[in-house]
């Protein structure tokens, strides 16, 4: 029986380190991990790895030292390096050096086991001209326009869901979900801000459908900036599900992330409320950035329950699949493009977040009672906390949570994953 091959990961990172883990592990290969570059290089040198794969950044040292290191003590292993980032020199350092590729995070697990089989095959070779050529064009490349966006499958991007990204969510520490939770709520608070600003004016000018379109449009950087900047968003971690009938861990542990995310990205929002509100920008145009606030808000509360659960879920269907897509782009602009379309579909035809009416409510209420003009049309009796809670925001959360966990996260998990094999 011919002994499996054996892998090294070496990485800081808990969740890299395991998804790789689970990966080749999953291929037939016996894997190690290292926690730091120091218990790497130790690994290395006291027992014998058929393949190596390196984090470039390391807190205690630079994964280029290993690869140095590896290279002269162990001159026929074959080096990946792991990287999120990188530059000219480091990756012609690495290719004279003899390092295979380079595998970028967030990678999907067809990407890296066809990395390390790529790189076992052959033998370490240093003039490899032609990686060093595709490495140095895609850092330099960064800004340029390409003829065509690539994008990663939806079947790789159901994979990188349920095996890397779900798993990692519940495995960062919860202060860090936290801040990033918090962050999400102000971000898709910013979002909200400038929707009610265009919408105060837009559809007196342009008409009610375009005016919408407006609105739309402009709340669409509020998960711009969630998705690409970084941060965690209740509505866009519904699609954690995927991990759970991967049975990568149980309901409980997605439930507890919810929660810390839920309630972080309403204290987000709250707090941009305050900012909102003490910044006085609601007074432009006479009030009537304020009025408009108030008017948003009182709709939102007057609706009946099961209309507030169904525009939930017509919501997150379309938030979901905005994040879905854009995990599907390579590139900031095809992400960028892969939001707005969907999110301006959501806010023009009138459907329901949960997270955005964290602020939108919230803001009418604070302003209710200090408008000089109360908008016409609304109940400001019915405008209060209590409606907020049970005839806004709990049917629109669940309809949020049935729209992006089931129409979306378990009907793609269905399509492409059911009947795989778990990862161990």
């Amino acid at each position: 029986m011919v002994a499996p091959k054996r892998i090294l990961v070496i990485d800081d990172d808990e969740t890299v380190r395991r998804s790789c883990q689970r990966i080749l592990t999953d291929r037939g290969y016996d894997v190690q991990t290292a926690a730091s570059g120091k218990d790497g290089l130790d690994q290395a040198r006291r027992g014998y790895f058929d393949c190596a794969l390196v984090d470039l950044k390391m807190p205690d040292l630079d994964g280029m030292e290993i690869v140095r290191t590896a290279r002269r003590s162990r001159g026929n292993m074959a080096l990946l390096i792991i990287t999120g980032y990188g530059d000219v020199d480091t990756a012609a350092e690495a290719v004279r050096l003899g390092v295979s590729d380079y595998i970028r995070k967030p990678f999907a697990p067809d990407e890296i086991a066809q990395a390390v089989a790529k790189a076992l095959a052959k033998a370490p070779d240093p003039a490899a001209a032609a990686v060093l050529e595709r490495v140095a064009d895609e850092i330099k490349a960064a800004s340029a326009k390409p003829e065509h966006f690539e994008h990663r499958s939806p079947q790789t991007v159901a994979e990188m869901l349920t095996r890397t990204i779900g798993v990692r969510k519940v495995t960062v520490s919860l202060l860090n979900v936290a801040i990033l939770g918090i962050l999400a709520g102000a971000y898709i608070g910013f979002g909200a801000q400038m929707a009610t600003l265009v919408g105060s004016d837009a559809a007196a000018h342009v008409g009610a459908g375009l005016g919408q379109l407006l609105v739309g449009a402009a709340f669409s950087v509020g998960l711009m900036l969630v998705v690409i900047a970084g941060a965690e968003l209740f509505t866009g971690n519904n699609l954690m599900i995927t991990s759970v009938l991967g049975k990568e861990y149980g309901w409980g542990r997605m439930f507890g992330r919810w929660g810390v995310v839920y309630a972080a990205n309403f204290i987000g929002s709250l707090l941009l409320v305050l900012i909102m509100y003490e910044s006085g920008l609601w007074k432009m145009a006479a009030g009537a950035v304020g009025a408009k606030a108030v008017a948003i808000a009182g709709a939102k509360v007057s609706l009946p329950w099961a209309e507030a659960f169904f525009r939930g879920i017509g919501c997150n269907w379309l938030v979901c699949l905005a994040v879905w897509m854009a995990l599907c782009s390579k590139d900031i602009a095809g992400k960028v493009l892969a939001i707005f379309f969907p999110i301006t579909a959501f806010v023009a035809l009138g459907y329901e977040h949960c997270v955005a009416n964290m602020y939108l409510i919230p803001m009418g209420l604070m302003l209710k009672d200090v408008l000089a003009t109360p908008p016409a049309g609304v109940n400001l009796e019915s405008l209060t906390w209590a409606r907020f809670i049970t005839a806004n925001l709990i049917p629109v959360t669940i309809g949020n949570i049935a729209g992006g966990a089931i129409f979306v996260g378990t009907a793609y998990w269905w399509a492409f994953l059911r009947g795989q094999k778990k990862k161990l």
